[in-house]
């Protein structure tokens, strides 16, 4: 005998496109988007052993991979619109939730480059050398088959370097 049964709780997901093509999934209400009902998945249990066979606990069956959606990722550090004085590098912060899960990836993106040559970077990401001016940052959650799973709003942040041409500069030979 088989038993089978599915659970009747059911979760809500919103889903839509932005401007750029990108599909967001998120558990919050968004402008313009879809509403999905996702089902809990359906589960067996096998009958009990044959007469005559020693019964014992059932083994747990192998965890696939999460799938579901991230609820959000974003770039803790720095700061939306922060600004750094005389700095020779940034230590950049991703969050994710739930936390990343194995198998995913993060990329960053400065101004709309990939740093680290398009390669991984990890939650945690060190720039080196940072230049002066006005830079944004994005990062990308992809999962391992390069699919995007999250992507975190743009951050900006500006860097004063003194210039050697400024009056007050303690470099500047008068």
């Amino acid at each position: 005998m088989v038993l089978l049964g599915s659970a009747t709780r059911a979760a809500t997901i919103y889903k839509w496109v932005d401007e750029n093509g990108v599909v967001h999934y998120s558990d919050q209400p968004h402008p313009n988007a879809e509403k999905l009902t996702v089902h809990a998945a359906q589960t067996y249990r096998a009958a009990d052993s044959a007469v005559g066979q020693p019964s014992g606990p059932l083994a747990p069956p192998p965890s696939a991979p999460d799938t579901s959606p991230y609820l959000g990722c974003a770039i803790v550090q720095p700061s939306d619109d922060q600004t750094f004085t005389n700095i020779d590098s940034l230590s950049i912060v991703v969050r994710t939730d739930p936390n990343l899960r194995q198998g995913d990836q993060i990329f960053m993106l400065l101004d709309g480059a990939a740093l680290n040559n398009n390669a991984p970077t990890g939650p945690q990401y060190l720039l080196s050398p940072v230049d002066r001016g006005t830079h944004t940052l994005q990062a990308l959650v992809r999962g391992n088959d390069g699919a995007l799973m999250c992507q975190t709003p743009s951050v900006t942040f500006n860097v004063h370097q003194p210039s050697l041409l400024a009056p007050g500069n303690p470099l500047r030979h008068h």
